[in-house]
């Protein structure tokens, strides 16, 4: 077929397809000759699965939707196509193929040529078939690192726009209220600043390989009550302004993203799909955010169905534009026959359309897609012969050596060392007793938003498609002398306490006991961890816990590892282990990751996204509580933590010393610059992660005991020591005022500058002066640090 599919035209171009022409101009014009079905088209998505012969895609029959016919919506053109590649196991290249040839089809039937924008999910990696799973968001957390996973989402966007995909739906830059929702995995964790330093790089990453990166959920959606999946969300206006709103924020003013999904939830009543004072008002007129908002999947006809907000589909339709909705996923439901009778009856005026319109086809032009030399043939087939789909078959790679190499990287920094009594790293044993559900299960790294676990289990006959070594597997390379017995013990959710007592037997005949534990990534209750897999406690699944403890009392060193999507309360483990070793859905390097740092081959530098609870009933519970918030004699439950926010240990030690401010009184509008020098006392290379707490003792509102505003991650060599500098500007002690404005307010301040948010080493008390200030998105969000010497 031919490379180049142009759109009919005289010999004058018409005004829509002239790239010499300002986007406005060009978008404006194409308004003015569409008709309002084709106006209305460019507004929704159909849901489809690429052919596994490179044939066009089909419509994806979805349980919560009637089927689609193609042939009577394209004549009317097409906004988006969902998940081409992430529906049913396809050959990259022949799902490549298969969207080309359907995008051909959508330009050919519609009379201005317009193609579909293709969007996937990329949460922890492109989700096709064979592409690299890469850790879940909680370990980009715990590696405290932006730049490496900025590197990540532009290799994933990298692999993406290669196929012809031209959007991803992520990052997800919901903050963890209670961990006991299924969801956190997705989540880069407790803290708004880690999380929108984080989640930013990512959207800088993947913006960077031309994939409009979406924010999600927005907003609420992770303060749902008793951390149920799509419950309502009980969030005031200042936790909202001050927790879960800063993130996205932070990723629409430094990241660039070009589109925002709305949450399921509603707050206080009023559901985010229908918020115009949210969707409107806040995020364009206040933030200037000038992108798409897409629905959540089915989220503007749940005004009807689950909210009751609605009276019908056509209601739910033009509420959500009215909010300020410009597409409707996955498919089309209200946004389709619906809406035209609506506006045609006068319910919807045209007028809102016409504005979701502009905001869509601005980005497809922008996307090039309305240019007269657009093509649908992606990169990867540059000079490919597209009339032999077999040929085809295996010519794309989406899982190469630089993206698994990158993928271990990010594995290694995110592992995270809880507690060590000097057993770890492990001196060459002999025998290994290596027990428990997660030893010998490949799917234990992954997250539910993998191909392998969010598409891959309803097609259990067909290869996993990449490279999954479980960590048997793993442990057996790392220590090939050593004679390795494994034994299930039990399952990660079954109960099943047959195994237990075996499993002690072999510990006791062992020279360590290394036991696997944590969760199966699932969907809607098929696991343990993932959408819609919440939990009633922290207390780990199934009888896991019994068996941890039955371990611990064989008289053989226990070494706990967990692969988990949450924190989970360890019991007596926390105190009688002999080291503890965390892991959040590492991916596909993420078992060579933990046998690396049981060797001592990789010295551990991951930190906790996330606090690990003492006890399984304390939640919801996170760092940032205020002093009501910690324990007291009042409450005979202790919410402390048994490892702090940002907690990690290494295989060697480091010195702090030397705290100097340069002057200890600023201006509202000014900052402080603070040094400290950090030195690796230890005999072996090492990472430590400086992090800076703000403690502000007396506040107009109330505020949380400390919260993080920096962090840089320090490698030192054995001996070496380096000056670290911190720029601390008076706007990161900003907050929401009684009367809902930013304020900086004069008064006292303590930097704490610590290697958790429970273990301080220096603090120095800085003084604000001058007048209370009102500051807005557009404020200074980082401390900066820089590194001397």
């Amino acid at each position: 077929m031919t490379a180049n599919v142009a759109v009919e035209t005289t010999p004058e171009i018409p005004l829509w397809n002239d790239p010499s022409h300002p986007v406005s101009a060009r978008v404006d014009a194409l308004i003015g000759a569409m008709t309002l079905q084709e106006k209305i088209a460019q507004l929704y998505g159909v849901w489809v699965g690429a052919s596994a012969d490179g044939g066009e895609v089909a419509p994806h029959q979805h349980d919560m939707e009637e089927a689609v016919e193609l042939d009577d919506l394209l004549p009317s053109g097409l906004g988006q196509l969902t998940r081409p590649f992430g529906t049913a196991p396809v050959d990259p290249a022949l799902g490549a193929l298969s969207l080309l040839r359907t995008q051909s089809r959508i330009t050919a039937a519609n009379r201005f040529g317009i193609p579909a924008v293709a969007h996937e999910e990329c949460l922890a990696g492109f989700a096709a078939w064979g592409a690299t799973a890469y850790p879940v968001p909680l370990s980009w957390g715990a590696t405290f690192d932006p730049d490496v996973i900025r590197r990540m989402a532009a290799a994933i966007g990298r692999d993406m726009r290669a196929v012809g995909v031209h959007q991803g739906l992520a990052p997800v830059l919901d903050v963890v209220r209670d961990a006991r929702w299924g969801r956190v995995e997705e989540t880069i964790g407790e803290d708004p600043y880690l999380v929108g330093t984080i989640g930013t790089a990512y959207v800088q990453g993947l913006e960077s390989a031309g994939i409009v990166a979406t924010l999600k959920h927005f907003v609420g959606y992770s303060a749902s009550r008793a951390g149920r999946n799509l419950a309502p969300s009980s969030v005031g206006p200042r936790e909202r302004a001050d927790v879960l709103l800063p993130p996205f924020e932070m990723a629409i003013r430094e990241g660039g993203a070009r589109s925002v999904m709305h949450a399921y939830t509603d707050i206080d009543g009023v559901p985010s799909a229908a918020d115009e004072s949210l969707l409107t008002g806040l995020l364009r007129d206040t933030w200037g955010f000038d992108g798409t908002v897409v629905a959540d999947y089915f989220g503007i006809a749940f005004l009807k169905t689950l909210h009751g907000v609605a009276g019908d589909f056509a209601d739910a339709a033009g509420a959500a534009l009215k909010a300020g909705v410009d597409i409707e996923l996955p498919t089309v439901k209200t946004f389709g026959a619906p809406l035209v009778e609506a506006v045609t009856e006068g319910r919807v005026p045209e007028t809102l359309i016409d504005r979701a319109l502009r905001r869509v086809l601005t980005q497809k032009a922008e996307l090039g897609l309305l240019d007269p030399d657009w093509s649908p043939v992606p990169p990867a087939f540059d000079g490919a012969d597209l009339d032999d789909p077999e040929a085809l078959r295996g010519k794309i790679d989406l899982d190469g050596p630089e993206n698994r190499q990158l993928a271990r990287e990010i594995a290694e920094k995110a592992v995270v060392l809880l507690s060590n009594d000097g057993t770890l790293p492990l001196d060459r044993p002999r025998r290994i007793a290596l027990v428990g559900p997660n030893a010998t299960e490949p799917a234990a790294v992954l997250g539910c938003y993998s191909f392998p676990q969010h598409v891959g289990v309803k097609y259990p006959d067909i290869p996993v498609g990449i490279e999954l070594p479980d960590l048997r597997e793993s442990l057996t390379a790392e220590f090939p002398d050593a004679e390795i017995t494994v034994i299930r013990g039990t399952g990660v959710d079954d109960g099943d306490r047959s195994g237990i007592a075996e499993a002690v037997d072999t510990a006791r005949d062992a020279d360590i006991v290394v036991v696997a534990l944590g969760d199966r990534a699932g969907l809607f209750g098929r696991g343990t961890s993932g959408e819609g897999c919440d939990a009633e406690s922290l207390a780990l699944p199934g009888a896991q816990q019994e068996l941890l403890d039955a371990l611990l009392d064989s008289g053989t060193p226990v070494v706990t590892v967990l692969l988990a999507g949450r924190p989970y309360a360890l019991g007596r483990a926390v105190e009688d282990a002999a080291a503890i070793v965390q892991s959040f859905f590492p991916g596909v390097a993420g078992t060579r990751a933990i046998a690396g740092v049981l060797s001592g081959r990789t010295n551990p530098s991951g930190r906790l996204p996330v606090s690990v609870p003492r006890t399984s009933g304390s939640q919801p519970t996170t760092y940032l509580g205020a002093r009501l918030a910690q324990a007291s004699e009042v409450s005979n439950i202790d919410p402390t933590p048994a490892f702090g926010f940002g907690h990690g240990l290494t295989y060697t030690t480091f010195a702090w010393s030397d705290l100097t401010v340069d002057a200890e009184e600023a201006p509202t509008d000014g900052e402080f610059t603070a040094s400290l020098t950090v030195r690796n006392t230890g005999e072996r290379t090492g990472t430590e992660v400086v992090q800076l707490y703000l403690h502000d003792p007396v506040a107009s509102v109330v505020q949380p005991v400390q919260r993080l505003v920096g962090y840089a991650r320090l490698d030192l060599e054995p001996g070496e020591e380096r000056r670290v500098r911190v720029t601390v500007p008076a706007d990161v002690a900003s907050f929401t005022g009684r009367d809902g404005r930013r304020i900086v307010e004069p008064g006292a301040l303590e930097l704490r500058l610590a290697a958790s948010s429970t273990d301080a080493r220096l603090t120095t008390t800085v003084t604000l002066t001058g007048p209370a200030r009102e500051v807005d998105h557009t404020r200074r969000f980082r401390a900066e640090f820089s590194v001397e010497g």
